[in-house]
């Protein structure tokens, strides 16, 4: 079986940043994050919009995509877009209108492979409004670029934190180029295992993200999500088991890995891609079908 493509994903190879609480931008510099995911065999990276923001304080996305292209990367994935379906006029809209403009024109740059969307602050919205705003931000991004548009469910979204109602998302909204973010950490912390993606229709599993933990739950969930998740298989997750599960229901993306460990930020760039690549190529060596 050919080499899984892996990408790095922003937060587990940004270095020393503050999570959701302060400086999130990367002090690694984009070059050099391009060429130690190509050292390391990654086929890709991801991008988190306040580092996106930063880089184009002192450069451009035509140049930032050269820079991708030059180290020999392929897939670009953007992030993060909450509150577009809060109601047009609240300053949380406005902010997530502007947003949402950075990440098309970083995606339809970079020719990316998705954008992320969610719930990270919990905002509370009725489903159908929800849903209803999740299939008009899918027809906007259509405008502007050929990226998927990933909804990623969580703990913390207060409105979408089960299955069922991740699957009436997708559905109901009938996007064609809307779909589902499973992210192995979440999976795990909302009790859903790896059998339970069979539930999940071929055309509705647009992305998968790798991550690991333990399942007794830390006191504080936000500190533990932010900066206690483990590399693939050095966890309690059946890491390989999702990875089986994904490919047999038909899955044929690349792979994201989205470790956000204060222990992992804290090293240096070189063992950080390093590790998060040797530890994620295992879990598809281990026997997985």
């Amino acid at each position: 079986m050919a080499e899984a493509e892996l990408l790095a994903l922003y937060w587990t190879v940004s270095g020393p940043a503050e999570v959701h609480v302060g400086r999130e931008w990367s002090l690694f510099d984009w070059r050099d994050r391009c060429a130690q995911a190509a050292r390391v065999g990654f086929k890709g990276l991801g991008l988190w919009h306040a580092d996106i923001e930063h880089q184009l304080e002192t450069t451009t996305l035509q140049e930032m995509r050269k820079v991708f292209d030059d180290a020999g990367l392929e897939y670009l994935q953007v992030e993060f877009l909450a509150d577009f379906f809060v109601d047009p006029g609240e300053p949380a809209r406005a902010e997530s209108d502007a947003r949402r403009q950075m990440l098309f024109d970083t995606a339809a740059a970079f020719d990316a492979h998705h954008i992320k969307v969610g719930n990270i602050p919990g905002t509370p919205c009725e489903l159908g409004k929800l849903t209803e705003a999740f299939s008009e931000l899918c027809a906007d991004a259509a405008n502007h670029t050929r990226a998927l548009v990933v909804y990623e469910f969580m703990p913390f979204d207060v409105n979408v934190n089960t299955l069922d109602a991740a699957l009436e998302l997708v559905q109901n909204a009938g996007a064609p180029n809307g779909g589902l973010a499973i992210d192995t950490w979440h999976m795990a912390k909302l009790g859903i295992a790896p059998e339970d993606l069979r539930r999940i229709a071929p055309e509705h599993l647009s992305w998968v993200e790798l991550s690991d933990g333990q399942f007794e739950n830390m006191e504080d969930p936000v500190v533990e999500t932010v900066n206690h998740r483990r590399l693939p298989g050095e966890g309690e997750f059946d890491i390989p088991g999702y990875v089986e599960v994904s490919r047999e229901i038909g899955y044929r993306g690349p792979w994201g890995v989205e470790v956000l460990s204060e222990e992992l930020r804290s090293q240096p760039i070189e063992q950080a891609f390093q590790r998060a690549y040797e530890t994620t190529a295992a879990q598809f060596r281990a026997g997985v079908a």
